[in-house]
């Protein structure tokens, strides 16, 4: 190498001089030897060899044997040139490859990620639309509970229909006969279902094995269902004691045709009146109390969770509590809850939504009950305060 920089810079300084004091060419007529050309032609063919002999040197140090090739390692598997340009060569396809391998790493990574995408999506509708157990429980809940009002309502008016026959004296009742028939019937009653160790001891009667229920609450309001046909039968009884127990005697023959008898008559139809709305509305409190329709399995674990004894048939009242219950209190409705999604969760506040207007229905008909009482109080105050007319003498006329 210092060789060659010593051979660069010899033929630069030939070159410079010849440039610098070379002698003009000469004007004439004959044949000159021009000694100043001839060494600028020397020195030029010398820069020439100088040139071509540093190129040869620099070659022979590039080949394979030459120090720089030495430097570089064998050759065995091809020149410098050749391995530079195919390992260029190799180095572009890596590029190519790898800009080819990360286009389909890309492509890859979008499908997957759009694919999971995917199905989130479906999940998601998959929970939207997927019903939940607590959404069947509540609809087998409001069909039981629309079903047992139903019943609840046909065992109101069942009860209703007869007392009102009894209430106004018609016939084949005891009232029918007179009042003394009517109290006869009422204590013959009360000594057949209800006797009390008192009556038992008075030789009026075989000791009950439900004592004096005719006459205490608990037979109609207990735990929300009668127990069948026994319950509800008590619970009668118990509303006829505390609404109309003596029956006054009916209006017959001359006591309707008289004019006292017709404004009797017109005073006992408002007095069959009242008894049948009082009556009507403690009917009201038995018929929804009666057994009317099947409870399923989770109902009666329903009640079993509640501390009380499972039933198979409960009441209207029955099953609309155990319904209001399980919202409240149940834990394993809590825990489902919990794991609703939102579609599931507003379809369960829809339900009950639905359970709200359908108890505010309810508390509509009592209260039009309550109304229809309070205004036959009134009317009872206003008739019992109004002054009677005074008496007029009839008339002779001749």
């Amino acid at each position: 190498m210092p060789k060659s920089r010593f051979l660069l810079s010899s033929t630069s300084g030939v070159l410079v001089g010849a440039l610098v004091f070379g002698s003009s060419p000469a004007f004439a007529q004959i044949a000159v030897f021009d000694w100043a050309n001839n060494a600028v032609q020397v020195a030029i063919k010398a820069i020439e060899q100088t040139m071509s002999n540093t190129l040869n040197t620099i070659t022979g140090q590039l080949t394979a044997t030459g120090p720089l090739g030495t430097l570089l390692g064998s050759a065995q598997y091809g020149s410098v040139t050749a391995l530079l340009q195919q390992g260029f060569t190799q180095d572009a396809n890596y590029a190519k490859a790898q800009v080819d391998a990360q286009s389909q790493i890309v492509d890859g990574a979008l499908t997957s990620n759009a694919r999971f995408q995917r199905d989130i999506r479906n999940a998601g509708i998959r929970d939207e639309h997927t019903t939940s157990s607590l959404h069947c429980a509540a609809l087998d809940s409001g069909q039981t509970v629309t079903v047992s009002g139903g019943q609840s309502w046909k065992v109101t008016q069942s009860i209703q229909d007869v007392a009102d026959v009894r209430g106004e004296a018609g016939p084949n009742q005891p009232a029918f006969y007179g009042q003394s028939q009517a109290i006869a019937a009422i204590a013959q009653l009360h000594f057949a279902r209800y006797c009390a160790p008192p009556e038992a001891t008075a030789g009026l009667c075989s000791l009950s094995s439900t004592p004096n229920a005719d006459q205490r609450a608990s037979t109609l309001f207990g735990t929300g269902t009668l127990s069948g046909q026994a319950g509800v039968t008590a619970a009668n009884d118990y509303v006829t004691n505390l609404v109309q127990p003596i029956v006054p005697a009916a209006l017959r023959g001359d006591q309707l045709t008289s004019e006292i008898g017709r404004d009797a008559g017109i005073r006992r139809h408002a007095y069959n009146a009242r008894i049948s709305l009082a009556r009507q509305v403690l009917d009201y409190a038995v018929g929804i109390q009666s057994p009317s329709v099947p409870l399923n399995s989770a109902q009666e674990t329903q009640m079993q969770n509640e501390g009380l004894t499972p039933v198979s048939t409960g009441s209207w009242l029955q099953v609309l509590m155990l319904d209001a219950n399980r919202r409240y209190s149940d834990v394993n409705y809590a825990a489902q809850l919990q794991a609703m999604p939102p579609a599931s969760v507003n379809r369960e506040i829809a339900l009950e939504l639905a359970s709200t207007n359908y108890l505010l229905t309810q508390l509509l008909r009592v209260g039009i009950m309550h109304a229809s009482t309070a205004a036959a109080h009134m009317a009872a105050d206003v008739e019992h305060d109004f002054p009677p007319t005074a008496p007029m003498s009839t008339p002779n006329i001749n």
